[in-house]
């Protein structure tokens, strides 16, 4: 179980590695085409669009398809179609690329948090899914910010070279994990024979956590598209930098403490976190100007990375409790959709909303509902406290 866990980290890395950077670089590659902001914020949006599409159905797709088996096509139609890119920067084109790996995307991220719950016991899920938080996070880390500077120091085509390959190496790396025979909707231990079966997962069931992470994400879509649009080159990476690097933090810290201390404590601290930093960013892009700009935007970049790395980290473990352990499929789809659909409905609202009033505006606007759920956040986080059940 152990090689199995790890290989899975290896491989969600090299897979994130081809994917993180491109967040910031095909909206880039967009404008580069010719794109204005409308164009450039539907690159992300055409991208999460097709990967909730899929994410929806994912539920009903794990049941007659193993979690290793999706996970490795999902990794491969995510990293073979950045190649694509190459052949135009129209923005009619960019899209239908996207669009396809949004698809392998989504495939990807469901089967992929569904077999940590497969693969680690309960009592160890909060730590196992920090430790998948950081496999996550440490390309987006180290890349996210490098893809902004390679794309404008290297070219356009090293950079899709570059996490094309790693893209599909993730896929090959994850064909070493073993097959379970299983699918992710089912119990770890056949039923008794006289139980009835379990009623299905609903989303609703799952929709307290789900929306805080939903409208958390919304500002990360708006920052990764068009904080590189915001700011210098040099700004942009180290706003981006500080993101992913306290995201990751963020998720490991919130992991380690939901095994320790109980999940769900973090939720309020985590939202008000998200929106001062929204904020933060959104101010030093119009108003201030060089150094100061810097100093300012990395600041709001790593309380806005701890605060949703921390939030990623309890809202998942949570929908996992929320879903049992017949609903791991169910419960990683969900997430996922809140993520991706939020991140993807950021850059799409931001875009428009800049194309009216500017990008600082737009970057505000991305605040208003994390403030709108943070009395949410506080209920949420009581019924977290005073739940009774495995953590």
């Amino acid at each position: 179980m152990r090689r199995d866990f790890l290989l899975l980290l290896w491989g969600t890395a090299a897979a994130f590695a081809g994917f993180a950077p491109l967040l910031s670089v095909v909206p880039l590659w967009a404008a580069d085409g010719g794109a204005g902001s409308g164009g450039v914020g539907a690159t992300t949006g055409v991208l999460m669009g097709t990967t909730v599409a899929v994410q929806l159905a994912m539920p009903r797709l794990l049941r007659v398809l193993t979690l290793r088996r999706a996970s490795v096509v999902g990794a491969l139609l995510l990293g073979a179609p950045t190649f694509a890119y190459l052949l135009s920067s129209d923005v009619a084109w960019v899209l239908a690329v996207s669009a396809v790996r949004g698809v392998g995307f989504g495939m990807f991220v469901v089967a992929g948090s569904a077999l940590v719950a497969e693969l680690v016991p309960p009592e160890r899920r909060g730590r196992s899914l920090g430790a998948y938080g950081v496999a996550i996070g440490v390309p987006q880390a180290l890349l996210l910010p490098i893809g902004v500077w390679a794309a404008e120091q290297l070219g356009f085509a090293v950079v899709f070279v570059a996490t094309g390959g790693v893209g599909v190496l993730g896929a090959v790396v994850l064909l070493g994990i073993r097959e379970s025979g299983r699918t992710a909707d089912t119990d770890d231990a056949p039923a008794p024979v006289a139980a009835d079966p379990p009623e299905p997962v609903r989303y609703r069931t799952l929709a307290g956590s789900g929306v805080l992470l939903l409208v958390a994400s919304v500002a990360f879509g708006g920052a990764t598209s068009f904080v590189p649009l915001a700011f210098s080159a040099g700004t942009a990476s180290a706003v981006l930098l500080a993101v992913s690097v306290t995201m990751t933090v963020g998720r490991w810290w919130a992991g380690v403490r939901a095994d320790s201390e109980g999940v769900g404590g973090l939720l309020p601290l985590a939202i008000g976190a998200c929106a001062v930093g929204t904020l933060g960013i959104a101010l030093a892009a119009g108003a201030l100007d060089g150094g100061l700009a810097l100093v300012a935007a990395s600041a709001a970049g790593l309380l806005y990375g701890l605060g949703f790395g921390a939030l990623q980290n309890d809202t998942l473990v949570l929908m996992f409790r929320d879903a049992g352990p017949g609903g791991t499929g169910t419960a990683s789809a969900a997430w996922n959709i809140a993520y991706d659909g939020g991140t993807g409905a950021g850059s799409l609202g931001v875009g428009f909303v800049a194309q009216g009033v500017g990008v600082s505006a737009g970057l505000g606007v991305a605040a208003l509902p994390l403030l709108a759920v943070l009395p949410h956040a506080v209920r949420r986080a009581r019924a977290a406290r005073d739940a009774v059940g495995p953590r």
